[in-house]
């Protein structure tokens, strides 16, 4: 009986230390190595000004049949996510009470060295984990109202949120946290697009289910699909 109550209490820590973990590391995992792809180390300098960004951003729907590189993906998925101080994991975008309910996928189907898949991005490692294999931008773009864009687009990030992970603390009102740090990291897509030379768009307008199930989405909400490609 002793052992028995032992092994409970055991199992209890754990679960506790596992909990905690998810809260502070913003809910991500730590994925097997098989399908973890560590990504080029982004840059923090280039020869385009934000300012120059801010001007020049358009919403671009046509794109160049040619794909993008695989440090320019990672440019990208830096920029909506990445973490910007190691200490405190602070990201490129403001989050409510710093809990960071967003969690960002690629569905690529022409980066250069990437297999065709989706992919989970993993803030902290900054690495991509494979989640399915195949080219699945023609299924987003049928779940996504058959917007072209999203079918023509090099890669499709996708923006979604869990927002368990913020109303535990600021309750219905967590909600809209979330969807305003959804366009603080959309317009951080935008931005560097720009600086890269690539196009994108905010596509706001799918089904919701059929993301998710293309996805393999649990707990996550889809709140913005946003191509990406050569202008």
């Amino acid at each position: 009986m002793k052992k028995f109550v032992k092994i409970i209490v055991i199992l209890a820590a754990f679960s506790s230390f596992f909990v905690t973990f998810l809260r502070i590391s913003g809910g991500e995992t730590m994925p097997g190595k098989k399908n973890t792809i560590k990504l080029p180390e982004p840059r923090y300098k280039s020869q385009v000004s934000v300012e120059e960004a801010i001007l020049n951003r358009r919403s671009i729907r046509n794109y160049l049949n040619k794909p993008i590189d695989l440090s320019e993906l990672s440019q990208l998925l830096w920029s909506v996510q990445g973490i910007t101080d190691k200490e405190r994991n602070f990201r490129t975008v403001p989050s409510a009470g710093a809990l960071y309910p967003l969690e960002i996928f690629a569905v690529v189907g022409k980066v250069f060295s990437l297999q065709e898949g989706i992919y989970r991005y993993l803030p902290f490692s900054h690495e991509i984990v494979k989640m399915k294999n195949g080219d699945f931008r023609s299924a987003l773009s049928f779940a996504a109202l058959d917007q072209s864009c999203v079918k023509n687009g090099a890669v499709d990030i996708v923006i979604s949120g869990v927002y368990d992970r913020i109303t535990k603390k600021y309750g219905e009102r967590g909600i809209r946290y979330t969807y305003m740090e959804a366009g603080h990291a959309a317009q951080n897509v935008y931005l560097q697009a720009e600086a890269l030379g690539l196009g994108t768009v905010v596509v706001g307008a799918f089904w919701d289910d059929k993301v998710k199930e293309l996805l393999d989405l649990k707990e996550e909400v889809p709140l913005y699909i946003m191509p990406v490609g050569r202008k």
